[in-house]
């Protein structure tokens, strides 16, 4: 995963804008006294000691400094008392002092230090059973319903004017003829977003433009150009190795055309956003999108045109895409809406590629949430991280994610941005029955993939041979499969964060109690147990 993804840095997560620490809690507010930052007691003497203090300045001095001095004196005395007023109000206004999260924090009984954690009392059992019991509740809730097709197509006319409905038969990714109009000394790719910010994009597109017009299909006195769509897409998740599957994938002579892993189209670039936490930029139109996948339809069209031996082999090629945003991001919608008050997304990322291309083949890698989470920490370039670190920020996200159900429905939470960006860690992406049951409403059981990390790892031919039929590509040669085998694996831990050692058992045994209802929810979907992680 490149996370180009998603909140910290790079994918940097961003700036919660509530501290844990700052914020008054149940049991403390209004107990603890309030320092301020002028205390004149002096630190030294005792309480009972008379201290007399002697006038700053007699009358006889006073009349010794000059007048100059006394109005630099009144000009300064009057310039801090400006500067701290300024300050008082600038915390007023943005609540640093006073105001508390938006997500009012409930005390919840979990250790917090390591030696807290080896004391685990009845009450905090009880809290946390109390916890799982309402989220077990709160998963019994009805599907989603997917919207009306013209409500889709309404929020973006342009994208369902340049993709059509239907597909040309006998290409077995998702192909079609668009008319081209332009001169062939236009650079078409000139002005495409995605090579001002990926190199490797670029050099595909120096050598896509070399012989382009070779590539043309000519009918009827014009030129038609070959579109094609992602036949399939890997959705997720971050930190669960579909950096390494995409790569494994590009081995095979019938997917190696592809160019870009992580384009985060549908949930961030084409509504102008690439980083959230740096604000619309620009959006990236859906024709940039589709240059994506230039190369590959450029490999279709040649063997077409000189295809006179009736080998329909080159037909198979498929193409694909692996943003690992695609199957949980849908926070794009509250940043361009945030003056609806609607606490769900209306519309999600599938909706559009569904109505696009309904026979999409989605494929989902997981892994044991508590493990994914741990990763997801480690990844992410910051100060001073630590199995300590980690647990607070655990600590401090579980709770805010129970202030939320307290308010709102466990989707609503989920799904909340809000909430999201004050969760230091992304806890909320581990979930992962939530968002599959939201992909349910929209695809077929039978066109999604899930596999899990673990046995990919375990026996990785089985799990590849798995992905390979399910896209219904051809076996691989003894070479190919070798060289796949072998590969090493893709963004695996640096070395720095190995030696940062394992979680804290205290932060293990509370994520795992933690995600045990939407594991069991998962396995119960799945029809498999082998998705409640309980031998991880």
């Amino acid at each position: 995963m490149s996370l180009s993804d998603c909140k910290y840095g790079s994918n940097t997560k961003t700036d919660h804008s509530y501290s844990f620490h700052s914020l008054p809690m149940a049991e403390n507010y209004g107990k603890r006294p309030v320092r301020t930052f002028f205390d004149f007691r002096h630190k030294n003497l005792p309480e009972n000691v008379d201290v007399k203090w002697a006038p700053l300045l007699s009358l006889t001095n006073l009349r010794s400094i000059s007048k100059v001095k006394v109005v630099s004196f009144l000009l300064g005395l009057t310039l801090t008392f400006l500067i701290l007023a300024s300050y008082i109000l600038t915390w007023d206004k943005k609540g640093l002092l006073f105001t508390p999260s938006p997500y009012q924090l409930r005390h919840l009984a979990i250790p917090t230090s390591t030696a807290a954690a080896d004391v685990t009392s009845e009450k905090n059992l009880i809290d946390m059973r109390l916890l799982v019991k309402i989220i077990g509740s709160k998963l019994e809730y009805t599907s989603r319903k997917m919207p009306d097709e013209k409500d889709i197509i309404g929020t973006d006319s342009h994208l369902f004017t340049a993709i059509p409905r239907q597909f040309l038969p006998g290409i077995k990714s998702p192909c079609w003829y668009e008319e081209f109009s332009s001169k062939l000394s236009t650079d078409l790719y000139k002005r495409n977003l995605f090579t001002l910010r990926s190199k490797s994009f670029k050099t595909v597109c120096d050598h896509l433009r070399t012989n382009f017009h070779q590539h043309l299909y000519h009918r009827d006195g014009k030129q038609f150009r070959l579109r094609c769509l992602p036949y399939f897409y890997i959705i997720g998740q971050p930190k669960c190795g579909t950096t390494d599957l995409f790569h494994r994938l590009l081995l095979h002579p019938e997917v190696k055309f592809n160019t870009m892993k992580e384009p985060h189209w549908w949930t961030r670039k084409r509504f102008g956003y690439i980083r959230f936490k740096d604000g619309f930029q620009e959006s990236f139109p859906v024709e940039d999108y589709l240059d994506l996948f230039d190369l590959a339809a450029h490999n279709i069209q040649g063997r077409i045109s000189g295809n006179s031996s009736g080998d329909h082999s080159t037909l198979q090629f498929i193409t694909g895409e692996a943003s690992a945003s695609t199957m949980w991001d849908n926070q794009a919608w509250s940043y361009l809406h945030g003056d609806r008050e609607e606490p769900e997304p209306p519309f999600l990322a599938q909706d559009f590629i569904h109505t696009v291309q309904p026979s999409a083949k989605i494929i989902i890698m997981l892994r044991d949430p508590v493990e994914r989470l741990y990763s997801d920490y480690l990844y992410f370039k910051m100060a001073n991280k630590s199995a300590e670190d980690f647990h607070q920020k655990v600590t401090e996200s579980v709770q805010l994610f129970q202030s939320c159900l307290s308010e709102r429905s466990l989707r609503s939470c989920v799904y909340n941005t809000s909430l999201s960006n004050a969760m230091p860690v992304r806890l909320n992406l581990g979930m992962y029955i939530v968002f599959l049951l939201d992909w349910l409403t929209v695809f077929q059981r039978e066109q999604i993939l899930v596999l899990r990390l673990e046995d990919y790892a375990a026996n990785l031919k089985v799990t590849i041979k798995k992905v390979f039929d399910f896209l219904s590509v051809g076996p691989l040669s003894e070479q190919v499969e070798a060289a796949l085998t072998k590969r090493p694996m893709s963004n695996t831990r640096r070395a720095a964060d190995r030696n940062l050692g394992p979680m804290l058992p205290a932060t293990r045994d509370l994520l795992r109690e933690f995600h045990q209802p939407f594991n069991h929810k998962l396995a119960s979907v799945l029809d498999n147990k082998a998705f409640f992680w309980s031998n991880s």
